[in-house]
């Protein structure tokens, strides 16, 4: 089975502070995998070590048979799509582009048109646009978008140059339900497209019927990792969330509520 990620006791230290701590795991071909965890869990910075941005203190990684140490980072990042808040440091720039001229970014890893457009590199725009029901919206400016469909340009950004593995931090963030659902629905068509998908998150309720696999991470360690059914417990998410919490699963998705003490108890 072809391996997409696989992290060996991966040990990252920031600062002398202990950031990831042994963690191992592996993502096959034909999985797509959601992230779940608190805010300063360690999420993010083992997304910078899956994308080669933080190199790992002790431990060995390889991502896309790229192992690091012995393989162009920089070559292995062009096969990746990211889409993340992270990128709202270029709101600017993009505010001044329109839609199709931000998706065709996405051939070149900028923000902004510096270099020629191929009649392949238009064609391959014109089906995202189509993909994502972006048409309508084609030559507007991502400044008069609304959040939603700001979220699912920059999802036809990151598909431009074909990657070969898709990353989506917290793609819902700030959304309302009905944007939430829009973007889960293309995130989902996507994911069902052979592409393989990692979805970060702290809301299990984003998991959608096109996750297959869960990761747990808590202070930086596992708490645990494989399919989802067996992953998103009562127990693994109160150990997670670090409070008591009931989950239950409706209509193929997982949900989650939080424990109240009983009053009369008190």
């Amino acid at each position: 089975m072809e391996k997409i990620i696989k992290l060996e006791n991966i040990l990252w230290k920031r600062d002398g502070e202990e950031i990831l701590k042994d963690i191992s795991w592996e993502v096959n071909r034909g999985e797509n995998w959601a992230i779940l965890g608190l805010n300063g869990s360690g999420k993010t910075s083992l997304l910078n070590i899956i994308t080669g941005y933080n190199y790992p203190t002790a431990g060995s990684a390889t991502v896309l048979g790229t192992e690091f140490g012995k393989a162009s980072l920089p070559e292995m990042r062009k096969k990746i799509g990211f889409v993340s808040n992270a990128l709202g440091r270029f709101q600017q720039t993009m505010n001044r582009e329109t839609v199709e001229n931000i998706i065709l970014s996405g051939k070149f890893a900028s923000f902004g048109i510096y270099q020629e457009i191929t009649p392949e590199d238009a064609e391959r725009a014109a089906s995202i646009l189509k993909d994502l029901r972006l048409e309508y919206i084609s030559e507007k400016r991502y400044a008069v978008l609304s959040q939603g469909e700001q979220r699912r340009v920059l999802l036809g950004r990151a598909l431009m140059n074909e990657p070969e593995l898709l990353i989506l931090d917290e793609p819902c963030a700030g959304l309302d339900v009905l944007a939430r659902e829009d973007v889960l629905s293309m995130t989902e068509s996507v994911a069902r497209d052979t592409l393989p998908l990692l979805y970060v998150t702290h809301h299990i309720e984003e998991i959608t019927d096109a996750i297959s696999h869960v990761l747990l991470i808590r202070d930086g360690e596992i708490i645990s990792q494989g399919p989802k059914q067996e992953v998103l417990t009562t127990e693994n998410l109160s150990t997670v969330y670090k409070i008591p919490v009931r989950m239950h699963w409706e209509a193929e998705r997982p949900w989650m509520s939080v424990e109240r003490p009983n009053k009369e108890s008190r």
